[in-house]
């Protein structure tokens, strides 16, 4: 056995997919503090709502019984990352964060679609 091999994966927080999408949910929750308060239920609740949702997924995804169920999963979380990358770039349409913050959450969100994007890849070759 080979010291390189990588280690096994026994939960999902171990996926670095997870710990990757858990930062981008903790950085939307932190640009969304800086919003005015009278924004806090409308675009800063959805934006933490879908940041929230794709480490969620590859959650349960992880759980599920069948290759073909965790796929559904990751699929879903792929959703809720395109659904925050629309919300950061209207939130900076309409002023409540700027260029600097847009561009460091889709980077951000790009790692994590990157990431997402390899272990889909992974789940379907084990069909």
């Amino acid at each position: 056995m080979k010291n390189e091999e990588k280690q096994k994966i026994k939960k999902f927080t171990d996926l670095k997919v997870w710990q990757q999408a858990r930062g981008l949910a903790k950085q939307t929750y932190n640009v969304t503090m800086t919003f005015p308060r009278e924004e806090q239920f409308g675009l800063a609740s959805q934006m933490k709502r879908a940041a929230v949702s794709v480490p969620s997924n590859i959650a349960e995804g992880f759980k599920r019984d069948t290759m073909k169920d965790k796929i559904r999963f990751y699929v879903q979380a792929y959703g809720s990352l395109t659904e925050l990358q629309n919300q950061v770039i209207i939130a900076n349409d309409v002023g409540l964060i700027d260029d600097g913050m847009e561009n460091g959450l889709m980077e951000f969100s790009d790692r994590v679609y990157a990431l997402l994007t390899g272990l889909i890849r992974a789940s379907k070759e084990r069909l």
